[in-house]
């Protein structure tokens, strides 16, 4: 099947080329976020503990040491931070392997990125062995790399993740749209100077400069994407 959609991506204008799209995982592309708070209540409740769900804000969309080393705080459980982070990740690992639920609208951007072989990349905050699992799933074709939170010294909110993955793939950052669906990465993104549109899943997210703000990804596709980096040039 051909798609109507032209070939946006090689525009010649100057400013005006969308060069690269750098996706969040969790929350963004996969309805997962709510698996980490499973998980996190499960563990936490076998130790003794009840998490306030009102620590869903602050432990979500950030680094595994941010969070756990928040929850092991906060409830004062017996568990060292390395402990913890096995758990998460073993029990987060069992829950996809049980199911995927994809956002909505995520499989269809994605089939439309790579059809007009848009450069994309997966950013993350999650491990590796956690986003080789995801990648799997919803098709390595779509990605031309991915970057994981425990393969670089600083990750979400700081910007390396996201000039790591605008530099792999060649890209200018100033000309890169980044889906984002919390503040935690939405602050990553923007302060590698990325055009940002952020999908809110838990929290939500005020519109700002170089931030758009939709309901959800069935409202992105390359037309829209395209606009958004004309407007800011």
């Amino acid at each position: 099947m051909t798609s109507t959609v032209p070939a946006l991506g090689t525009r010649t204008a100057e400013g005006s080329a969308l060069q690269a799209v750098l996706l969040d995982m969790d929350g963004t592309l996969v309805d997962t976020e709510g698996f980490w708070w499973d998980v996190e209540v499960e563990i936490f409740a076998g130790l003794g503990h009840t998490l306030d769900d009102s620590w869903r804000h602050v432990v979500v969309g950030g680094p595994m040491t941010r969070s756990a080393g928040f929850l092991i705080e906060a409830t004062g459980a017996d568990i060292t931070l390395a402990e913890l982070s096995v758990l998460l990740n073993d029990g987060f690992e069992h829950l996809i392997s049980r199911a995927l639920p994809l956002m909505p609208g995520a499989a269809r951007l994605l089939a439309e990125l790579s059809a007009h072989e848009i450069p994309t990349a997966l950013v993350s905050a999650s491990h590796r062995r956690i986003i080789d699992r995801v990648v799997a799933s919803l098709g390595p074709q779509h990605f031309a790399l991915s970057i994981a939170g425990d393969e670089v010294e600083r990750t979400k909110p700081y910007p390396d993740p996201y000039l790591l993955a605008a530099a792999g793939l060649g890209a200018d950052p100033a000309r890169c749209a980044v889906i984002e669906d919390t503040a935690t990465g939405v602050a990553a993104a923007e302060a590698a100077g990325c055009h940002v549109i952020a999908v809110p899943s838990v929290a939500p997210i005020a519109p700002a400069a170089r931030r758009t703000v939709v309901t959800s990804l069935e409202e992105v596709d390359l037309p829209f994407l395209h606009g958004l980096m004309t407007e800011m040039h």
